[in-house]
C-alpha cells in the first residue's frame, strides 16, 4: 500500500542545513522509480528555508504534486512555514513511529525530517513508513477538519 498517486510527484524541498539529506533522499525515490519534484536549495550554500517552503506547500496544496517532503536543520523552521498554509497538514518526523501516526491520525500531507538529528538510513525508513501508511479516517477525520482556521 501507497498513499503516492499516479501522476503525481512527490514535492521536495530543504534549505542547506537539509540539502545533503535531501540529495540522500531524491537518490532513494529514483531508486524506487518515485518521481519528486525539487523546489531548492540546490547547494549547502546559507539560504532562507521560507523561500522553498512556500512554493513546495503550494504544490501540493494545489494538488499538483502528492505528498511533500521537506528537510532542514532542526525541522522546526521549514514545519513551522509549510504549516502557514491552510491545505498543508506537515509533520516532523523523526522516528518512524511518528510517521505511521502523522499518516494515520493526522492525514500528513507533507513529511518534515530534521537533518542534524537523524542519520540517513533512519530518515529513509521514515520516508518508507510515511509513504505506505494509509490515513485511517473514521473519528480522526472530524478533528483535522478542524484544524484550518475559519475566517
Amino acid at each position: 500500500m501507497s498513499i503516492l498517486e499516479p501522476g503525481k510527484k512527490i514535492a521536495i524541498c530543504s534549505d542547506h542545513a537539509g540539502y545533503e539529506l535531501k540529495s540522500i533522499v531524491e537518490g532513494y525515490l529514483m531508486s524506487q522509480g518515485i518521481e519528486y519534484e525539487d523546489f531548492g536549495t540546490d547547494s549547502d550554500a546559507s539560504c532562507d528555508y521560507a523561500d522553498y517552503a512556500h512554493p513546495c506547500a503550494e504544490a501540493v496544496e494545489s494538488g499538483r504534486d502528492y505528498p511533500g517532503i521537506g528537510i532542514c536543520g532542526s525541522g522546526n523552521g521549514i514545519n513551522m512555514t509549510l504549516n502557514k498554509h491552510q491545505g498543508i497538514r506537515s509533520a516532523l518526523c523523526w522516528n518512524v513511529e511518528l510517521a505511521k501516526l502523522a499518516r494515520a491520525h493526522n492525514n500528513a500531507n507533507v513529511l518534515v525530517l530534521p537533518a542534524r538529528f537523524i542519520e540517513p538510513a533512519l530518515a529513509l525508513a521514515i520516508v518508507d513508513a510515511f509513504l505506505a501508511t494509509p490515513f485511517d479516517g473514521g473519528r480522526h477525520e472530524r478533528r483535522i477538519a478542524k484544524i484550518p482556521v475559519k475566517k
